[in-house]
């Protein structure tokens, strides 16, 4: 009697499929709720002052660095709300989840289309240095942004 391996493949697949949807379901409940205590106190009323400011400045310049550092505890507040953030976790990067990385790489692309000068090259060799960040992380990032500018 021989083997045919059909079954189990078959078994294979619906498990992946059914992983691949559920994490599918989170990331389009992640791009919902994405950011949304911008849109309230302590947050909002730090955001409508100094968005405009960091519009102009350039990303990782002294002056983005220093407006960081004036938007304060609401910007603490932000990071403590929203784990697709490094400084939400004591071990940065490395205390992320899969979600949290997907939902980092898309904000930080987002991101630099809010800069006069966004450049998503540049932002991600101060990010890589910034937060530590793998070669084998930045590497997915940067192979991941180029396939979306491949495809547009």
């Amino acid at each position: 009697m021989s083997y045919d391996s059909t079954k189990d493949t078959e078994n294979h697949i619906k498990i992946v499929a059914r992983l691949l949807f559920g994490m599918a379901e989170g990331l389009r409940a992640r791009g919902t709720m994405h950011d949304k205590s911008k849109l309230e106190s302590p947050e909002k009323e730090m955001y409508d002052e100094f968005v405009p400011l960091l519009k102009q400045t350039t990303y990782g310049s002294k002056e983005y660095e220093k407006a960081l550092k004036e938007m304060g505890s609401a910007l603490k507040h932000h990071y403590e709300n929203n784990s697709h953030h490094p400084e939400h976790y004591k071990r940065g990067i490395n205390g992320m989840n899969l979600g949290d990385i997907v939902e980092m790489f898309c904000d930080w692309l987002a991101s630099t289309l809010k800069h006069d000068d966004g450049d998503f090259m540049e932002s991600m060799k101060i990010n890589k240095e910034r937060f530590n960040m793998s070669d084998q992380l930045h590497d997915i990032f940067i192979n991941t942004y180029l396939d979306i500018k491949r495809e547009r």
